[in-house]
């Protein structure tokens, strides 16, 4: 059987409702954001990689960032209580530096579409203060390599709870995409994306639950 590696954006937060930069901040998921984790872990369920005793496939563990709508989200969705998660800081979402908390459509208003845009999908600008996706590809990648990508080559599943950066960042570590053509990847909250990997440490097959 190939490895699976299941990435899990979080369900949506306070500030994605009210369209703001969240990045680093730590910010409460929303009662929409408990629902998609709760009809994520159903859909991981129906596929047969969790029971309703918390029982799981992730043999080569439960990884999330420290921040607290990724570690929710991952209970929620895995009915498994935090203590049995490996969290780390390399896997928090991208820093927006000096743009946190600030609504996205007055930012654009403030500094100009075309400047906003550039901050928010370029490759490799940043914002002021802040990272850009280069830069999370980069902290991301050293973890990766570290502590993940040696479980899933050992042919066991790996289950990722993070963020629509952290989780773009993975697509490209993974080579299922590119910086040229990443901003064409949506990455939806709640809904768990399953990664299957050949011996090779390649990807043969991607697909949403």
């Amino acid at each position: 059987m190939p490895a699976k590696l299941v990435l899990m954006r979080h369900g949506q937060s306070l500030w994605n409702l009210e369209n703001r930069f969240t990045g680093f901040k730590d910010v409460p998921l929303t009662e929409k954001g408990e629902e998609e984790a709760i009809q994520g872990g159903e859909a991981m369920e129906a596929a047969g990689m969790i029971d309703d005793e918390g029982e799981n496939i992730f043999d080569g563990g439960i990884f999330t960032s420290t921040l607290e709508r990724a570690i929710y989200t991952s209970e929620l969705a895995l009915n498994i209580r935090r203590d049995k998660f490996t969290m780390h800081e390399d896997l928090r979402e991208r820093d927006y530096g000096d743009l946190t908390g600030l609504n996205k459509a007055e930012t654009a208003k403030k500094y100009g579409d075309d400047q906003v845009h550039i901050w928010r999908r370029s490759y490799d600008v940043q914002p002021p203060g802040g990272e850009s996706l280069k830069d999370v590809v980069n902290r991301v990648r050293q973890y990766y390599d570290r502590k993940i990508k040696p479980q899933l080559m050992d042919g066991k599943n790996v289950f990722i709870g993070a963020h629509g950066n952290t989780l773009r960042a993975m697509l490209i570590i993974l080579g299922v995409r590119t910086p040229d053509n990443i901003n064409e990847a949506e990455i939806p909250t709640g809904k768990p994306l399953v990664m299957e990997m050949g011996a090779d440490g390649k990807i043969t097959k991607e697909y949403y639950l």
